[in-house]
């Protein structure tokens, strides 16, 4: 975990920033100085979210930032507004899990029918308890809003990576920012990764940079600390 008051040299030259608990808070109320320190950004700005692309496209154009989104986890990615969903995950391995979870647990779906790739479903059972059952091939994630049932072979870090290569930037070259436990790959895999102060403590033992502010503050503080704005 990087020391704040020491200095580092990393100029990235992309970001990928989680919308939930990263850019809005706990009421999902969206942070304007983060959206106005973004709009500021020279560099490409991805969003990487756990929700439906709809949602996460809708977000790009009122934020003011690129196209380029990470939906569903990693389970989803488009390059372009206009473009197609590329989906990268298994529905269908998650509804298998589901039938074995629902013998045990009530389940509450989510967006089912927009989701391409997982499915998400309330927080009403303990998520321990529920990954006792599930099969190796699915995994499931608490972004803190839901849980998402998900391809295990799928995760925001493989989106980027994939992303980074359609876009000819060295995944190394970016920055990524997070607050929870679906975050962890993308953090590992960019070349700097930073977690919010209200992150989960997952999270902040994989981050590079720990910000003493949280969500929507957290962003505009690394992106200061990095010299970006």
């Amino acid at each position: 975990m990087h020391n704040p008051q020491m200095p580092i040299v990393f100029k990235p030259k992309a970001i990928a920033v989680d919308i939930d608990g990263t850019l809005t808070n706990k009421k999902r109320a969206i942070n304007c100085n983060a959206v106005e320190a973004l709009r500021r950004l020279r560099i490409t700005v991805v969003l990487a979210t756990g929700n439906i692309s709809c949602f996460a496209r809708a977000a790009a154009k009122l934020i003011g930032v690129s196209d380029i989104v990470i939906c569903e986890n990693g389970g989803v990615v488009r390059f372009s507004y206009d473009g197609d969903d590329i989906v990268l995950g298994d529905k269908q391995k998650c509804l298998k899990a589901v039938e074995i979870l629902s013998k045990r647990f009530k389940i509450e779906f989510l967006d089912f029918e927009y989701r391409k790739s997982e499915v998400c479903v309330r927080r009403t059972f303990s998520i321990e308890e529920a990954r006792k059952f599930l099969p190796k091939d699915v995994k499931i994630v608490d972004t803190g809003f839901a849980y998402h049932i998900m391809d295990a072979n799928v995760s925001k870090g493989k989106a980027l990576e994939f992303i980074a290569e359609r876009i000819g930037i060295d995944v190394k070259d970016f920055v990524a920012v997070g607050d929870s436990e679906n975050d962890i790959e993308m953090l590992e895999v960019a070349g700097f990764g930073v977690a919010v102060a209200n992150a989960d403590l997952k999270l902040k033992e994989v981050a590079d940079l720990v910000t003493s502010k949280p969500d929507g503050d957290g962003v505009v503080e690394v992106l200061k600390f990095l010299g970006l704005i």
